[in-house]
């Protein structure tokens, strides 16, 4: 991974000066007045798409204060004969830590219930003017307390469904009222259940129960918001439907959870929302949803209410992906960054085109770079403020869902790449979130990630685990992702990952294991395959961790269980191997145990081979610019090494534009150089010719077992030629669970190779060439074995049998028996 530096934060509107003698969060400013009139500014704002709209008030007078602070106005009689009584004052205690955002409990004394001599209603409303009370048998005006509250006694013996009209307007002549549901009549929308579970950080389906959920209840439409901010003195929703004014919408706690809910009726779709947090040193910060299924298209930060709509197509794809497990599977992965494989695309237009590509080329699945929501594009999607939300750079939830069905309905699998390790330090993300450190350590030598400027997650803490064991759940059963590439699983494993001696302390036995990383891995992952057939994990991890793709109930000779991933990216192979193609010809005999070395520990893990994007950026230039020698040679070993690649143990994984051989690095700019395929450019075949190749890789390698049904066990290969230094030449076996061979011999010399005897099987009576990257239609020499090649009973490496065998030039053969 990649990392870059996050964004700068934009700029959010604020809530107005009130007032009520409160003043606005510290380091907050009060917005300009819009359309030319203060009290605008200050109004209640319009609610989302297709919720009501509080309208707002048009006074540019102050609200007028209480009559004589302590003492009851007198009673008023409305209409009908009923008359509304003062009901008692509230302590300035309630007032203040209302007004100022800090009160844990405002249901307890706004909206309505049962007092002495009727019932209590009290509703606050800055900037109103009059508030009155609707029901079915009553329509009463509230006592004006100033500070924008308001209250009464009303003649009921219980509390009836009522609404209340809100009047802004400043005459006679500017009546500006709007009728609304009262938010604090309604009971609290978590159940025990869901609060007990998010206690015990045990709750698999966290989504559902924090956040913002559009929803009917008590027969009300509106929506739900909650959220985790256990260090809070107080929080309120903050949004346009308010004009980011959340003074009329606190939120009370429910209990030792640290969760805050409020009901808010009709808030729907659409509408823009943060919460206002109260720090514990009672200072102010507006932060977004970390549990957000939309955001606003950055810059802009503000969380979305959405909710689901698309009806899935993928019923055939979702009963059969699990069939076979992964490791015993054709598994080839091609690697996008969506924001940039077609440049300017939304997530539907890329439905048109994205599985079609990839199903032509022959991969299996492929694999999506970080999509949840991140602030800074250069980041490519690795530094994540909204882990709940697909980024709306593309679209929308649905349309990414529409993308999904596209590419399950084309036969492609759908790997996301995700990041549980680290987040970036955004003050409107969830960098102290509550104004104490929460989601990250609270010790700052273990928050701080050294190499990336980001913080790392508190594992250790139940309800950030759950936070992120459940995150990965929803994007599984929320968006029916096949597959989760774990990022930088290395930093989250080692307490002194790029930290000096000095810099880390050591776990409770004096190792350098983090012990809280470990515990979350090993949950995420039995948590995903318990729930998600036919889901894979697969670790992006690049030391010798033991058991990474070990089940995690299976202790090593380290003491610990496995991982539970299922796959695990070969990074040692990787290195090894590019390293060896880079250098000139006469020089790699001295480096020809770096093709082999990955032998020696193929079996330890189940391993995907990953040509991804790190590789090929950042200097480190494309993979056919990495090769030695002229262009035909650069191409040839390219082809060769791909063909050598693909026949190796374990999956295979390549990044986009890799397969035409871009000359380029890649920029999250522009993309992959779509021009090179263009009919019209000079070298056109060239590239066409080698995604040809791909294509055709892909294709003989599905249909033959040998070359992935036993990738992880020893039984599914063996050595030909492996010592042969000298002439640059590798050779090796691969068996199906039936025992049928496909043998690989790799030509890495630029010189062609007439008669080069192999040992073969016995029991063959012949072999033909299924793959030669030297053919002329993918640019090569046209270098072949036309005929098929007869065993003769001549030993050689080893073997009873061999052929003899024209290799040519910087070039993969693959032979089957005839």
């Amino acid at each position: 991974m990649t990392a870059r530096p996050p964004s700068e934060n934009p700029s959010e509107p604020q809530p107005p000066l009130p007032s009520n003698g409160v003043p606005a969060p510290a380091g907050e400013a009060a917005p300009a007045a819009k359309e030319g009139k203060e009290a605008k500014a200050a109004k209640e704002g319009k609610a989302g798409k297709s919720g009501k709209a509080e309208k707002a008030g048009k006074s540019a007078k102050a609200p007028k204060p209480a009559e004589d602070a302590g003492t009851p106005p007198k009673s008023v009689e409305e209409p009908g004969g009923h008359v509304v009584r003062p009901a008692p004052p509230l302590a300035d205690s309630d007032r203040h830590r209302l007004l100022g955002g800090s009160h844990h409990d405002p249901h307890a004394l706004l909206g309505a219930r049962p007092g002495k001599g009727g019932v209590v209603v009290r509703a606050l409303r800055p900037y109103a003017k009059a508030v009155t009370v609707v029901a079915k048998d009553l329509r009463a005006q509230l006592h004006d307390d100033g500070d924008g509250f308001f209250s009464g006694v009303l003649p009921w013996r219980k509390v009836p469904e009522y609404s209340l009209l809100v009047r802004y307007g400043a005459t006679a002549d500017e009546v500006d009222e709007v009728e609304v549901r009262d938010p604090y009549r309604f009971p609290p929308t978590l159940g025990d259940l869901d609060l007990h579970l998010i206690g015990e950080g045990r709750h698999e389906e966290l989504w559902r129960a924090l956040g913002a959920q559009p929803m009917v209840h008590e027969g009300v439409t509106g929506t739900r918001f909650t959220v985790w901010a256990p260090n809070a003195r107080g929080v309120r929703v903050s949004g346009d439907f308010n004009y980011w004014d959340g003074t009329v919408y606190p939120m009370r706690s429910l209990g030792s959870t640290g969760v805050w809910e409020l009901f808010v009726p009709g808030i729907g779709e659409g509408a823009l929302y943060k919460f206002d947090i109260t720090r514990p040193d009672g200072s102010h910060t507006l932060r977004a949803d970390p549990m957000a299924r939309r955001t606003e298209v950055p810059p802009s930060t503000a969380s979305i209410v959405t909710e689901a709509h698309h009806v899935w197509h993928d019923e055939e794809w979702m009963a059969h992906r699990g069939e076979l497990p992964v490791h015993e599977a054709p598994f080839s992965v091609y690697e996008v960054h969506l924001a940039s494989w077609r440049p300017g695309l939304t997530y539907r237009q890329l439905a048109l085109q994205l599985p079609a590509y990839v199903k032509d080329l022959g991969f299996t699945h492929v694999e999506l770079m970080p999509v949840a929501e991140h602030p800074f594009g250069g980041s490519w999607g690795y530094q994540v403020t909204g882990f709940y939300a697909p980024t709306s750079r593309m679209g929308t939830p649905d349309d990414f869902r529409f993308l999904v069905d596209a590419l399950h309905r084309a036969g492609i699998g759908v790997i996301v790449d995700w990041v549980p390790a680290h987040f970036p330090k955004d003050e409107w993300a969830l960098a102290q979130f509550d104004g104490r450190p929460l989601y990250e350590h609270a010790d700052p030598s273990r928050a701080e990630h050294p190499d990336w400027g980001t913080l790392e997650f508190d594992f250790g803490r139940t309800e950030v685990r759950n936070f992120l064991v459940a995150n990965a759940v929803y994007w599984c059963e929320e968006f029916h992702i096949d597959g989760l590439r774990v990022d930088a699983v290395a930093s989250m494993l080692y307490l002194d990952y790029s930290r000096e001696a000095g810099e880390w302390s050591p776990n409770e036995y004096g190792g350098r294991e983090d012990l809280d990383a470990v515990a979350f891995l090993q949950e995420m992952n039995a948590t995903v395959y318990r729930r998600c057939p036919g889901v894979v994990t697969i670790a992006e991890e690049s030391t010798a961790w033991d058991g990474v793709t070990r089940a995690t109930h299976h202790v090593g000779p380290g003491g610990f269980g496995g991982l539970g991933f299922g796959l695990k990216w070969n990074m040692g192979w990787m290195h090894d191997s590019l390293d060896y193609v880079s250098k000139e010809p006469v020089h790699r005999k001295y480096h020809h145990s770096e093709m082999t070395f990955s032998m020696v520990y193929a079996y330890s893990e189940n391993y995907v081979l990953p040509i991804s994007h790190d590789e090929v950026v950042h200097g480190k230039r494309s993979l056919v610019s990495k090769m030695p020698g002229d262009w035909w040679q650069q191409r040839a070993n390219h082809r060769a090494y791909l063909g050598y690649m693909w026949a190796h143990p374990g999956k295979q994984l390549l990044f986009m534009g890799q397969e035409f051989a871009q000359g380029a690095e890649w920029s999250e700019g522009h993309g992959p150089d779509w021009w090179l395929l263009d009919p019209s450019y000079t070298a056109e075949a060239d590239h066409r010719g080698v995604r040809d190749l791909v294509r055709d890789l892909n294709a003989v390698y599905g249909r033959t077992p040998a070359l992935w049904q036993r990738d992880t066990v020893p039984d599914g290969f063996s050595w030909v030629e492996g010592d042969a230094g000298e002439d640059n030449v590798f050779a090796f076996l691969r068996f199906d669970a039936e025992g049928a061979p496909l043998l690989a011999v790799s030509n890495f010399s630029p010189v062609v190779r007439h008669q080069y005897r192999i040992g073969v099987p016995e029991g063959i009576s012949g072999w033909t060439e299924v793959i030669n990257t030297d053919a002329g239609r993918y640019g090569g020499g046209d270098v072949f074995n036309l005929d098929t090649l007869k065993p003769e009973a001549v030993p050689a490496h080893g073997r009873p049998a061999s052929v003899q065998l024209t290799l040519p030039p910087l070039a993969t053969l693959w032979l089957k028996p005839v």
